[in-house]
């Protein structure tokens, strides 16, 4: 399937702020299942970015600094990509073996109801335990689709029994971990529907044997497939933001975003904020 994305964020500040750093992860991981067709944008303030780098994680990382004031920033990415239907399965390079995902972070950490529930996930195969477990936190945890970043720890987010893509994929994560089994986050983009528009999403993705890392979907109760594009990956939310940073000043931080893209759509030009189909908006806090 061909995906084009369109998704553009601005960030506005109830104050001016000054000292702008932002570390972007913002292009696709490339892999068996997923390939870049073109040029893919990304764009600051009208200023066209490239990767500097890759990270620990193997994520592509550019960093924007503005020492200016301001009080909004505005970024756009353009793109499309084509993807493969891989039942799951990430095939690609990697920085680690599998076993440095089995340690907690502080907003993965699981807790004696959380690894309960995980051990009822029974017996049988990895991936049949694995795809009750994903039923079990979304029966659950109710999800909030307008929300695409995380506050919370797991264990916040199962208390207060409901959260955004990531709260769920955090507590996938943690319940998979407290089974041995290692675990990541997993940021990127996600087509709902047929034809419909693709939206910032969040996953995770579990290590089974003879398989490799399988991407499991806990908001959606489903193996992701090739509606997906993969943008970056990590231990938690905060590896694989999608813009993360500092900046002085600024009081009260929030995000408004508008993307929109269908399969084998044609873009129309960057100037635009949206693209053929349908598209969201949303404010939240940026953490």
């Amino acid at each position: 399937m061909q995906l084009a994305i369109v998704h553009d964020t601005v960030y506005r500040y109830a104050e001016a702020a000054s000292s702008i750093i932002q570390a972007l992860r913002l292009w696709p991981t490339l892999g068996e299942g997923q390939q870049v067709v073109g040029e893919w944008q990304v764009d600051v303030d009208g200023k066209r970015l490239q990767p500097a780098c890759l990270d620990g994680f193997g994520n592509y990382v550019a960093t924007h600094t503005l020492e200016a004031k301001a009080d909004s920033m505005h970024v756009k990415v353009r793109g499309q990509v084509d993807t493969l239907n891989l039942k799951g399965v990430h095939r690609g390079k990697e920085a680690f073996p599998p076993m440095f995902f089995v340690s907690c972070t502080d907003r993965t950490a699981p807790f004696p109801e959380m690894a309960a529930l995980a051990a009822a996930a029974g017996s049988g195969s990895e991936f049949e335990r694995l795809q009750r477990l994903v039923n079990a936190v979304r029966d659950r945890m109710e999800c909030s689709p307008d929300r695409c970043c995380t506050e919370n720890s797991a264990a916040e987010a199962f208390l207060l029994g409901a959260g955004g893509c990531g709260d769920l994929t955090h507590v996938l994560i943690a319940a998979a971990r407290a089974l041995d089994f290692p675990a990541r986050y997993v940021s990127g983009y996600m087509q709902a529907g047929a034809a419909g528009a693709t939206s910032s999403h969040a996953w995770g993705e579990v290590f089974v044997k003879d398989l490799g890392w399988v991407g499991l979907d806990t908001a959606n109760r489903r193996v992701c497939d090739d509606r997906y594009v993969r943008i970056a990956s990590g231990r938690d939310y905060r590896d694989a933001a999608s813009v993360r940073g500092v900046h002085l000043g600024g009081v009260a931080e929030a995000m408004e975003v508008t993307r929109s893209s269908s399969p084998r759509s044609s873009m129309q030009s960057s100037g635009s904020s949206q693209t053929q189909g349908s598209s969201q908006s949303q404010s939240q806090r940026n953490s």
